[in-house]
């Protein structure tokens, strides 16, 4: 279920003390960006950021578990983001604090990529 116009407004407003976002819809769910890189996502008026191996410690100390999908016919796939802890959802300082972090892995992470490609095109 795509996410409401209603919870992205509020993600932008919650958001606004880490950086300018905008949110793109994709694939029944959304993705946020800052500065042309995605770090979040929105499923279902559930907030999820980019996390890695380091980061997701802190999201699993809060309960949570990270965004997984299935397609027909195969088992569910965890991807890299993780679900928000709702408590954060009401401290926007915090919750830009979290958003900083997704934003520097994503963009590492892009990073990342972009060596890979140009080694494979050698």
């Amino acid at each position: 279920m795509p996410p409401t116009e209603g919870f992205k407004d509020f993600i932008k407003d919650q958001l606004a003390g880490f950086a300018p976002v905008s949110i793109r819809n994709m694939f029944g769910g959304a993705g946020i960006y800052a500065d042309g890189v995605m770090f979040a996502l929105l499923a279902n008026d559930v907030l999820y950021l980019k996390a890695d191996e380091t980061s997701a410690r802190a999201f699993k100390a809060e309960g949570m578990g990270p965004f997984t999908y299935t397609s027909k016919g195969r088992p569910p796939v965890a991807m890299s983001y993780w679900e928000v802890p709702p408590r954060l959802l009401e401290e926007p300082d915090e919750l830009a604090d979290w958003a900083r972090e997704a934003h520097r892995i994503a963009c590492a992470s892009k990073a990342k990529t972009k060596v890979k490609m140009k080694r494979k095109r050698r």
